[in-house]
């Protein structure tokens, strides 16, 4: 009789051991699903607009604000209305937050963003982010270095549409740029070309 009460004591115990434990978890910063190699493409009346890869997506819900983390970093690329590559973004780290309001969600981008305009050979770094996909816009109030074959630019923040098209610096400083007059120079889009005509 002795025997079974101490097996029943010790399964008591270790019940409330684990019970314990599970008390020390903070559920909201455990994610709800993990996706590995994230493979997201937007389209519009089948038009490629936008695509997005991850090596992991963790998601999180949460009553007052729902977000994704990209912790292992992030690429996005851009399309224009034409059908081609326009705008790339690359991030160390990422996160997509979505808000209760409708058409309310930001994006942030952080660690070595490097955003490219493939057609007008613009290419900015700095180390955050900022994407509000409803209004088109991304901005960032961190340093940033501009440079495209015409020169370079550095300050500090920025505003731009969303395929940094028109990019505007707030607040530059000791910025260089090379005139050209040569109109006969010929620009070759690397990542869009498809390859010479051929003669009839």
């Amino acid at each position: 009789m002795m025997a079974s009460a101490s097996a029943l004591a010790f399964v008591v115990f270790s019940c409330k051991g684990n019970l314990s434990e599970a008390e020390k978890l903070d559920l909201e910063k455990i994610p709800i699903q993990v996706v590995d190699s994230m493979f997201y493409v937007q389209s519009e009346n089948g038009q490629l607009k936008m695509r997005v890869e991850a090596p992991r997506m963790e998601v999180y819900e949460h009553d007052t604000l729902s977000y994704d983390l990209f912790p292992s970093g992030i690429r996005v690329f851009a399309y224009s209305e034409e059908g081609t590559l326009e705008t790339t973004i690359k991030a160390q780290k990422a996160r997509h937050d979505k808000y209760p309001q409708p058409d309310k969600e930001r994006w942030s981008a952080f660690g070595k963003v490097v955003i490219k305009n493939i057609l007008k050979q613009e290419t900015m770094e700095t180390d955050t982010l900022y994407w509000d996909s409803v209004k088109h816009e991304i901005w960032t109030d961190c340093y940033i270095h501009m440079y495209s074959p015409s020169g370079s630019m550095q300050g500090y923040g920025m505003r731009s549409d969303e395929r940094a098209r028109n990019a505007i610096l707030l607040r530059p400083f000791n910025n260089e740029f090379l005139i050209e007059t040569d109109s006969t120079k010929v620009v070759v889009d690397s990542v869009n070309f498809i390859g010479p005509m051929l003669k009839k």
